[in-house]
């Protein structure tokens, strides 16, 4: 199986030690024979139990190999792969300070991270955890981190331009798939970051001398590095990230549920009814689409559902997230995600990096507040939100707002309104084209209608 890479994920096609497949829906890891020496230190050195029980790593077992490679593992599975640039910013942040101590530790017993790629790292129960076994070799005495530059452009960078210059910065991720272009960060930070001696050097005097802590000869010399300058420079880069802040305020919807018309019962009895409508459809997956800080991700969260709670709104994300972290929530993950512009399939062959609506079908959509959103502020007729929501989900929980709401007023104000198929008989006509309408319930004191749907 060592030569048949066909049968690989895309994703984990450029490593040499081995990679991952599917056979008969399970997830496998290849260790091919190149992988050998790095991956019997990994398990010598006790480096593999360390990081497992600290729950920093996936855990595996080894299953027997019938194939040409090495070995064969079987790794747990995270329910939901997402990427860098659908992280808010203390994910971000997250990830990249475990990585850093992923790698101290990997140098307490004698290894070192070969690549500090963010797409390395997942997300588990509101925490980080580095999904890819292969990462590691054996440390050499002089040997600088292979994977400074790297962790450099994955981390670093967007993290300095997020918290420096202004948090969308953190989408360049999508363009570039081994992270921002230290060149391109330096000219993108202000002036004052120059006086921060941890970005003076790792982001701009390493964007003018990217081979300072690469093994390549300086003035016909290797450059060395000791264990213990190693040690500094990650302790050098964790204070500087450590340091860095952002504020989630000033965005558009980061303070919705502060300024919604909902009064406290309408709120509630909303709450009510669709928590009963998702014990009807019972579902194993939930994508809450448009979900601000995840009030209602949590009612599906908190039954032991498995839930995506995405939102366009940066500040929202960012919110949910340190709810998420700060109560160590389970079975909820926030992502920053536009409908109107989800994630692609990005990558060699636009295969490496999954598109958002491949990673589903979720068993359920939640699409509250948001139809008006998607149709007035971007002009999206009723067939098509219909159609892409039958694309991702077999069921859906979602809300129609009539025009005569005051969220909605609120979005004619500034434009014309062109919209007169807007009203709940078309809603209703362009959805049961894909839809079947299982439940349909008025809210008290409200033209706001909720429904129950199952795709045809």
């Amino acid at each position: 199986m060592e030569n048949s890479r066909q049968l690989g994920i895309p994703s984990s096609f450029r490593d040499p030690s081995g990679f991952l497949f599917f056979k008969e829906g399970i997830l496998y890891r290849q260790i091919n024979l190149s992988g050998k020496e790095n991956y019997n230190e990994f398990i010598a050195s006790g480096l593999y139990r360390e990081l497992s029980e600290k729950e920093w790593l996936i855990k595996h077992e080894e299953v027997r190999n019938n194939g040409s490679g090495y070995k064969l593992i079987r790794p747990e599975v995270i329910n939901f792969i997402s990427y860098p640039y659908e992280w808010c910013f203390s994910q971000l942040k997250d990830a990249a300070l475990l990585t850093l101590e992923i790698q101290k530790k990997a140098l307490e017993l004698g290894m070192s991270l070969k690549d500090a790629s963010a797409y390395n790292i997942q997300f588990k129960d509101s925490r980080p955890i580095l999904i890819d076994t292969l990462s590691f070799e054996k440390y050499k005495e002089g040997q600088p981190w292979v994977a400074y530059r790297q962790f450099c452009q994955h981390f670093l960078a967007p993290l300095a331009l997020m918290a420096y210059k202004d948090i969308r910065l953190g989408q360049l991720l999508r363009i570039y798939i081994d992270g921002v272009p230290l060149d391109l960060a330096s000219r993108l930070l202000p002036w004052r970051t120059y006086f921060k001696l941890s970005l003076l050097s790792h982001i701009h005097f390493h964007s003018k001398a990217q081979n300072l802590f690469s093994d390549k000869e300086i003035s016909g010399q290797k450059y060395k590095m000791s264990k213990w300058s190693m040690l500094s420079l990650l302790d050098n880069m964790g204070s500087s990230i450590k340091s860095m802040k952002w504020n989630p305020k000033g965005t558009e919807w980061g303070d919705y549920y502060e300024f919604t018309n909902y009064s406290i019962e309408a709120m509630s009895e909303k709450e009510k009814i669709v928590e009963c409508m998702l014990i009807q459809a019972n579902p194993k997956t939930v994508w809450d689409l448009g979900a601000n800080t995840g009030l209602f991700s949590r009612l599906a969260s908190r039954k032991g559902i498995e839930t995506v709670s995405l939102d366009v709104d940066p500040a929202a994300v960012e919110k949910n997230y340190r709810e998420v972290k700060l109560r160590k929530e389970k079975n909820i993950l926030p992502l920053l995600i536009d409908l109107t512009n989800p994630s692609s399939a990005i990558g060699w062959a636009n295969e490496e990096r999954m598109s958002f609506r491949s990673r589903g079908p979720a068993d359920l959509a939640m699409a509250l507040a948001l139809t008006h959103h998607l149709a007035i502020s971007n002009n999206l007729p009723f067939d098509h939100i219909a159609k892409f929501f039958s694309q991702i989900c077999s069921r859906l929980i979602i809300e129609f707002v009539p025009k005569e709401d005051s969220q909605v007023q609120k979005l004619l104000k500034t434009r014309e309104d062109i919209f007169d198929n807007y009203d709940q008989d078309s809603f209703e006509r362009e959805f049961i084209e894909f839809f079947r309408i299982e439940k349909s319930q008025k809210l008290s004191d409200s033209g706001r209608v909720l429904y129950l749907m199952a795709k045809k």
